[in-house]
């Protein structure tokens, strides 16, 4: 189960080699779409990269932060740093393929 993220625990929580984590809103339907397609993402590859999510309704700071203007949007952390965001709703195939190649950089 992916950690909820808070501005407590940001630090903490992304100082992996690769942390993902899901800014999402409970009135977010799209969010609702991606949250089956992330559960999935994190069973097939929890062993390699670390799932969280942050609910923007509790945390605008932190989505200002990381320049978060449309949920739901991914952010990718590689050792405690944001390197890139992705916005919208990604089919299971895609994100892990976009998953894949980001483990593949390492």
């Amino acid at each position: 189960m992916a950690v909820t993220i808070t501005r407590e625990n940001l630090a903490e929580e992304t100082d992996n080699k690769i942390t993902v984590i899901d800014f999402w809103a409970p009135w977010c339907g799209p969010c609702k779409i991606m949250d089956p397609v992330l559960e999935e993402m994190e069973n097939q590859f929890g062993d390699q990269i670390h799932f969280g999510k942050l609910n923007v309704d509790n945390n605008e700071d932190i989505a200002k932060q990381y320049k978060v203007m449309g949920l739901p949007s991914i952010v990718l952390f590689k050792n405690g740093k944001a390197v890139e965001k992705v916005t919208g709703i990604y089919p299971k195939e895609k994100m892990a393929h976009y998953l894949n190649r980001k483990l593949a950089e390492m």
